[in-house]
């Protein structure tokens, strides 16, 4: 459990279209950290805290490190360009085994609960989620997070009732490593027990912020729409040739539902 708390938004709202019914017999897999929830500050804050944790363990052996602390932009924008986290700890200063130190902390700090409570719903994704459900569009959750977390906190905002299933890990140090392999056969796993037996991959979509949930979709055929709101930037999701790139999840619902074209980047 995360500690997150919902907040008070307007009620969704919701359009209709003179073909809904070609709506109801589609499916979305949709990725959480990202495309539903922003992670940034709760990434920025554990880059701090790992950093100071190893010039603090340093300082205790008589050695003061050259620290040079990234700005949230820098930090995200290196995130968002796939600059590896060895890159980045060098550089903020960080050298040899002080890397190591850097890493480690950062593993074990990432999911704490109190650096979980940073965590926020990304905007639209009520109105987004809503849309779609409202349309027939059958919502599956499939995600890196271990799977008691993410459904605490979809229950937390009042959005687990909109998805007909939610899969997710067991291990919580997944989702920041971001294993493509894992997050493809959770997708399959997903596709096995939310679809009938003669379905069509063509009215599926994967739709998620990092180059795994393109490759998930693309190992199972399902057309796959990348989003810049995450942790991936537009250049770097691009490399991985996804179907579709939206800003957000609320561009990419319009999309599916033919309210408009419009593509992020």
């Amino acid at each position: 459990m995360t500690g997150n708390t919902a907040t008070q938004e307007q009620p969704p709202q919701y359009y209709t279209r003179s073909n809904a019914e070609n709506s109801q017999q589609r499916i979305v897999f949709c990725d959480f950290d990202g495309p539903l929830v922003d992670v940034s500050d709760r990434y920025y804050s554990t880059y701090r805290l790992a950093l100071a944790d190893t010039q603090a363990l340093h300082l205790e052996q008589g050695i003061n490190l050259p620290i040079q602390v990234l700005s949230k932009q820098q930090f995200w924008q290196m995130k968002q360009d796939r600059v590896p986290d060895i890159e980045i700890a060098m550089r903020s200063g960080l050298q040899g085994e002080q890397i190591a130190v850097f890493m480690g902390r950062v593993r074990e700090i990432v999911n704490q609960p109190a650096l979980l409570q940073k965590d926020k719903i990304q905007p639209g994704v009520r109105w987004a989620l809503a849309l779609l459900h409202s349309q027939g569009v059958r919502l599956v959750l499939v995600t890196l997070r271990l799977q008691s977390e993410a459904t605490q906190i979809l229950r937390n905002y009042g959005l687990a009732r909109l998805f007909s299933g939610i899969y997710g890990t067991e291990e919580a140090a997944a989702a920041y490593q971001n294993y493509a392999e894992v997050k493809t056969q959770l997708l399959a796993a997903a596709i096995a027990e939310q679809t009938v037996p003669d379905w069509n991959s063509a009215s599926a979509w994967m739709i998620g912020d990092t180059e795994a949930d393109i490759l998930a979709g693309q190992a199972m055929e399902v057309s796959t729409i990348a989003l810049t709101c995450g942790i991936r930037s537009c250049q770097s999701l691009k490399k991985f040739h996804p179907t579709r790139i939206h800003n957000d999840l609320l561009a990419a619902a319009h999309y599916l539902l033919g309210i408009t074209q419009l593509v992020g980047c």
